[in-house]
């Protein structure tokens, strides 16, 4: 395993989302959930994300039980706010982020959380900027380590940039979504503020096992989320429908060639970028932890290659991608 820097922490390149196994993906059972977080901590995966509405505290229950005799080793990051009414400033207030906070150190057996992030809140929050006051106290206090944002545009991440006390970003970022490479990562990079790229492989697109006609479980997002009908829809395959994301996909099989599969290659392609600090894919057991892992051994993109895939980006899919980003 390799490691970056994120504030004082090493944390591994590859570490993982918990919302696949929280829930609203489908049926995940227990013992699959655990036996891929054991996978991933014994290949020396240090830092997990979560949020407090995943399953509704489930995942966070989760890394309680599979870190409870590593708990100086392993680094939690959670989320909140989605738990409320994210457009209500009391959901920000110093008692309302208190409340969150405490149910996200007793779930996870934990004395302080490492990252606490506020999850995808209106713009309108970040302007305002009282709810980092509040992250600065806790953060004094010694409830947290660091705390940071998770973004669904590149005009929020900016925003937050200007917030001295952020140490870390959670952006949408994979080949089909480049659009933070331009200015974001940069910036953020530059500040010293960690970048945490979720949806790496675009809720299941870039791993290339779809056709057109799969159908998911009611349960899973992807079947009820698809054009944002729920929430954000670049939470849902990045933006793209689900057919026109399955046919980009099948146009992206030579990046496979040489790494495995398309899935080492893009989150191969995450890790070239020196501003990432880590991709969080998500999973569901064993082997799709295993096989993520395997990208970090898998040959980095050459300059031809990324151009390529930036001409395919800006040609094809731009066009294509819906709402704010």
């Amino acid at each position: 395993m390799k490691y970056r820097k994120l504030g004082d922490l090493q944390v591994s390149e590859i570490s993982f989302g918990t919302w696949a196994i929280g829930g609203a993906w489908g049926r995940v059972d227990e013992r699959d959930a655990l036996d891929g977080l054991a996978a991933a901590i014994d290949a020396g995966v240090n830092f997990f994300d979560t949020a407090d509405v995943y399953g509704d505290g489930r995942s966070e229950e989760l890394l309680a039980k599979a870190t409870e005799s590593r708990k100086h080793d392993i680094y939690i990051a959670t989320k909140f706010c989605r738990a409320g009414d994210i457009h209500d400033p009391a959901t920000y207030s110093e008692p309302s982020v208190r409340r969150y906070l405490e149910g996200s150190l007793r779930r996870p057996r934990r004395d302080f959380v490492d990252l606490y992030q506020i999850h995808c809140p209106p713009i309108d929050i970040l302007r305002d900027g009282a709810v980092f006051e509040v992250l600065g106290k806790l953060q004094a206090e010694g409830k947290i380590r660091y705390y940071g944002v998770s973004v669904e545009t590149v005009e929020e991440g900016l925003l937050c940039l200007r917030d001295p006390g952020v140490r870390a970003l959670q952006v949408i970022y994979n080949v089909f979504r480049q659009k933070p490479e331009e200015e974001l990562l940069p910036k953020a990079q530059a500040q010293g503020v960690g970048i945490l790229a979720r949806l790496p492989l675009a809720s299941g697109l870039l791993t290339g096992k779809f056709t057109p006609d799969h159908r998911f479980e009611p349960d899973d997002h992807r079947s009820f989320n698809e054009n944002g009908e729920q929430f954000n829809v670049g939470e849902t395959f990045a933006g793209l429908g689900f057919a026109k994301g399955v046919e980009l996909a099948d146009k992206l099989r030579w990046i496979g060639e040489g790494r495995g599969n398309m899935t080492r290659a893009a989150l191969r392609w995450i890790l070239d970028n020196e501003a990432v600090t880590c991709a969080i894919p998500g999973f569901k057991n064993r082997r799709q932890v295993e096989d993520n892992l395997a990208a970090i051994d898998v040959p980095s993109f050459s300059a031809e290659e990324r151009a390529r895939l930036r001409r395919f980006y800006e040609d094809e899919v731009l066009p294509h991608i819906r709402g704010a980003y």
